[in-house]
Parts: structure tokens; C-alpha cells; sequence
């Protein structure tokens, strides 16, 4: 019965598919690739989708649809590593503000309240180029752009269950706040989180992808969807398809994690 109401949950059967499909391009890139991602081939430049390239040919020839394979690889290490930077801190922070409160709280709250005040993605410019543009400072800047989101659902949810009956008897018993807060409060919390992550992985994927369009993100020659995209811009009426293919990818990527999320939250609310 509950495999039969997951299948009728659309967004997430939708959501779900999409991901899967992309995850298994993700998989097969490690190990095939139709040609050589960085392989140029001058003669066959600005190609149409064709039986031997089957998405076309970028600008210096090179075949769109193994790049588009690679650049999987960079989506799916930016996206869980950036929400896993984030899930770890915020959590932290959002649990230490909710558990201790007071004068703790106010204080942690009011950090997050001051990172709020900039746009997420403006942080992640300023930050990139303070540091420098490349793959491991694009997913320490997307991971903090992530903090304040997982912190305050973290800390209402503490808030929330410190004041349970079962949270209460754990301490009279004498359980100290660690075993408090990761064997008695954390486990009720998985479901958010999962939601939260699944919302954010897109916004950072998103992210990537308009960083490295204003060439900030990951740099030549390791293939990026925002970048192809930056690449493609000039040829938009030349060659049409090399905008649309990877346009349709980055919005296959996020529409499917956001279906996924909404998905899921539905499904923990008919749950509760």
C-alpha cells in the first residue's frame, strides 16, 4: 500500500525519474564517453545533431553530448558536497541555538540573521573572487550559501522537541545534551533535513551553473553546464541547439530535485 501511494505521488515519481536518468549518464561517463570531452575536431566545428554526434558539436568541435555526460560528474560533486557542507555547519549551529537558547541563541540567530542579508549567490561571487574561481572554492562558497537555511530548521526543530515528554524523561534520567540531541531529538528531524537538501541541492546546482557562466565557477578545460552555456550564447542563432541541449540539461537537473522535494514533503505530510 505505501508503494502504491508513492507511485501516485507525481513530483516524486517525476522528480525521481529525472534524477535517475541523469545519475545513470553520471555513471556511465566514468567509464564511457562517446569521444574524448576536451577532444577538438575544427573540421567538424558547430556540427547539427547528426548519427555521429548526436547532440551536435560545439564551437571548437568538440562533441556536445560527451561533455554534457562529464559535466554530470562536476553537478552531482558540486550539488552533495556544497549541501553536505552546508547540512554539517548549519546543523550544528541550528542545534547548539535551538538546545541552549538564551543569550546562545540570540547570538547565533543574529549571525545567520547578518549572512541573510546578502543574496545568497551575491555571497558566492564575493567570495569566489576573493579566493579565486575553481571547483573546490565554488563548493566552499555554495556550502556556505547553504548554512542559514539547514541551521533554522534545525534550530526550530530542537526548540520544538527539547519541550517533548520523551526528551524531558531522557533528561531526568540524567542523558546528557550529546545523547540528548543525537540519539532523542535528531532522529525525528531526518525527514525536513532530507526535504531541505533535496531543495537546496538544486539551488546549488543553479548556482554552479551561473557562476561558471560569468566564469567564476569551474574552470577550462573541465566541462560546466553554466559555462557550456556562456560558450554557446554567441551562437545562439548559428547553432541553436547547442544553447537548448544544455539549457534542457540544467533544467532537467533542477526541476527534478525540486519535484523531488516537493514530493517528498508531501509524502512525510500525508505520513504525519
Amino acid at each position: 500500500m505505501k508503494w502504491k501511494k508513492l507511485i501516485r505521488n507525481k513530483p516524486l515519481v517525476i522528480g525521481g525519474g529525472l534524477i535517475v536518468l541523469l545519475l545513470a549518464l553520471m555513471v556511465t561517463s566514468l567509464f564511457y564517453t562517446p569521444y574524448g570531452p576536451n577532444d577538438m575536431n575544427t573540421a567538424m566545428r558547430l556540427t547539427p545533431p547528426q548519427a555521429d554526434y548526436w547532440w551536435g558539436t560545439d564551437n571548437f568541435g568538440r562533441d556536445i553530448f560527451s561533455r554534457i555526460m562529464e559535466g554530470t560528474q562536476t553537478a552531482f560533486l558540486i550539488g552533495f558536497s556544497s549541501v553536505a557542507i552546508g547540512l554539517f555547519f548549519g546543523l550544528i549551529i541550528g542545534a547548539v541555538a535551538g538546545y541552549a537558547g538564551g543569550w546562545v541563541d540570540e547570538i547565533l540567530m543574529r549571525i545567520i540573521d547578518a549572512k541573510l542579508a546578502f543574496p545568497g549567490i551575491l555571497l558566492a561571487i564575493m567570495l569566489v573572487t576573493v579566493f579565486g574561481p575553481g571547483l573546490g572554492n565554488t563548493i566552499i562558497a555554495l556550502g556556505v550559501m547553504s548554512i542559514p537555511a539547514f541551521s533554522r530548521i534545525a534550530r526550530s526543530g530542537f526548540i520544538q522537541y527539547k519541550e517533548f515528554t520523551f526528551v524531558k524523561a531522557a533528561v531526568a534520567r540524567g542523558a546528557g545534551p550529546l545523547r540528548i540531541i543525537f540519539r532523542h531529538i535528531l532522529p525525528n528531524m531526518t525527514s525536513p533535513l532530507i526535504v531541505a537538501a533535496s531543495l537546496r541541492f538544486s539551488g546549488s546546482i543553479l548556482a554552479e551553473a551561473g557562476l561558471s557562466y560569468l566564469g567564476l565557477g569551474v574552470q577550462p578545460p573541465d566541462p560546466s553546464w553554466g559555462r557550456m552555456l556562456s560558450e554557446a550564447q554567441p551562437f545562439i542563432i548559428n547553432a541553436p541547439w547547442y544553447v537548448l541541449i544544455t539549457g534542457a540539461v540544467i533544467t532537467a537537473m533542477v526541476l527534478g530535485f525540486n519535484l523531488l522535494g516537493d514530493g517528498l514533503r508531501d509524502a512525510y505530510d500525508k505520513q504525519g
